[in-house]
């Protein structure tokens, strides 16, 4: 096989810009349970949050997504919004790979933590973030965040602030 179609077929790792804001709304409506924002949401994670996002694709398919920020008030802390993995690329350990793409990025130099939310039955995510903080020797905590009747009148499930970090504690308090 030619060396250049050899290279179409491994996944691109980018910074999203404002025209890929339809396809990651089109990857996470077909990505389920996850909860579905506007497209002008996406947009603007694309455009404002650019920096902090990934897209991952492949001979022009959207085939991974994470949104996330850096919050003011936390310099130290990525914050990962969202998740997003086509049903073409699972089990290639995709995910896993978008949050250390977002990690090695001069914008995250800072970072020693992450933070997301989880809900309780999310098997998936609790899965990747457990495997991510072995993988940053960190540990993992969690606590409920956005209580299901407190902030969601009753229509969605708690959601658990899940905290991994510092990076490397671990080892370091084994030392």
């Amino acid at each position: 096989m030619p060396r250049d179609t050899l290279q179409t077929d491994l996944p691109t790792f980018r910074i999203p810009t404002a025209e890929d804001g339809a396809a990651v709304w089109d990857l996470i409506r077909n990505c389920e349970p996850l909860d579905r924002n506007s497209l002008y949401c996406n947009l603007l994670q694309c455009d404002h949050f650019a920096d902090t996002c990934v897209l991952v694709e492949r001979d022009g398919e959207a085939l991974g997504w994470i949104s996330a920020y850096i919050p003011p008030q936390e310099p130290d802390t990525l914050f990962v919004w969202q998740v997003a993995v086509s049903e073409n690329a699972r089990g290639m350990g995709l995910a896993g790979k978008m949050l250390q793409e977002l990690l090695d990025r001069d914008v995250c130099q800072d970072v020693t933590r992450l933070k997301t939310t989880i809900t309780r039955s999310n098997d998936a995510s609790w899965a990747l973030f457990r495997r991510f903080a072995d993988r940053q020797d960190a540990g993992l905590k969690r606590e409920p965040h956005f209580k299901r009747d407190d902030h969601f009148e009753g229509r969605h499930d708690t959601e658990y602030m899940v905290t991994i970090g510092p990076f490397g504690a671990l080892a370091a308090a084994a030392a």
